[in-house]
């Protein structure tokens, strides 16, 4: 079994690769920083049992389709073709959207959106004419619900959706099987930076819940993909959110706007806001 996985060099994507590579598969890591790709290929190699030569590393930009069309085709020379793609590079930037700078908006939609169709692209016909293969797309929990200062992220992530859904209609006779799941905030280098530069409006709606350790989202993911499933979701509130998001989202929404406009000026200074909300708070 062959196993590519973008976004591998670390997180999710890193997570992941391991635990097919415990279980004897073909593993190839892509990826845009090759001191990082070396350093989880080494890491993967130091696990018992897995043989370092069925750990392959390729430096790519998956933003570029020919770059990522080209890596492809190199893993699939050396390991055969694709059976799993885990499409999990993405990149995210949070800061409001008048403030953002256009790069900074338009390379989270081209990693996490075009990113994801371009691996997609290169595996797919092959697995076409296959009749076999699955590829599972890893969008956020942040595809759910709009969140402050994070515009580009959550636009990107909902598109995945979209893509998803519309290419498992496409593909379902193929027998080529399409998988989306959506990770809460995740233990990473990423969100260690992310979570830096997070507004504090975005606290508000996203509270102080414990991040997941990627190796627990991992394991979801392959339990997943396991048994077949199309959506992986995880934990109550965004399970909830997933299947009762047009119930659940105008009040909390309406309450997010209620909340920031108390905290932020309009019915006083921070001080008499926090008070007021104090008995909300202390539920967290």
């Amino acid at each position: 079994m062959h196993v590519i996985v973008t976004g591998g060099s670390s997180g999710i994507g890193l997570a992941v690769a391991k635990l097919y590579a415990a279980r004897g598969a073909r593993v190839s890591l892509l990826a845009r920083d090759m001191g990082r790709l070396e350093a989880a290929r080494a890491q993967i190699a130091a696990l018992p049992g897995v043989d370092g030569a069925f750990i392959r590393t390729a430096a790519v930009d998956v933003g570029s389709a020919g770059q990522t069309m080209e890596a492809v085709k190199l893993c699939e020379a050396s390991f055969g073709p694709c059976d799993i793609l885990i499409a999990s590079a993405g990149i995210v930037e949070p800061c409001a959207f008048d403030a953002m700078p256009e790069s900074v908006f338009d390379e989270q939609i081209s990693i996490n959106v075009l990113g994801t169709a371009n691996a997609v692209r290169s595996v797919y016909k092959g697995m076409k004419s296959r009749r076999d293969g699955r590829i599972m797309m890893i969008s956020s929990g942040a595809a759910l619900i709009g969140i402050f200062g994070y515009t580009a992220y959550c636009a990107s992530k909902s598109a995945l959706e979209g893509f998803a859904e519309a290419l498992s209609a496409e593909a379902g006779a193929s027998g080529v099987k399409i998988s989306i799941c959506f990770p809460p905030d995740t233990m990473t280098p990423q969100y260690r930076r992310e979570i830096s530069l997070r507004p504090r409006e975005a606290e508000i709606l996203m509270g102080s819940v414990k991040p997941w350790s990627a190796e627990a989202v991992a394991a979801k993911i392959v339990h997943g993909l396991d048994r077949g499933k199309q959506r992986i979701h995880f934990g109550f509130s965004l399970t909830a959110l997933a299947f009762f998001g047009p119930l659940i989202k105008p009040p909390l929404l309406w309450w997010f706007s209620r909340k920031t406009r108390k905290i932020f000026g309009e019915e006083g200074d921070l001080g008499l806001a926090d008070t007021a909300e104090q008995g909300f708070d202390s539920d967290k």
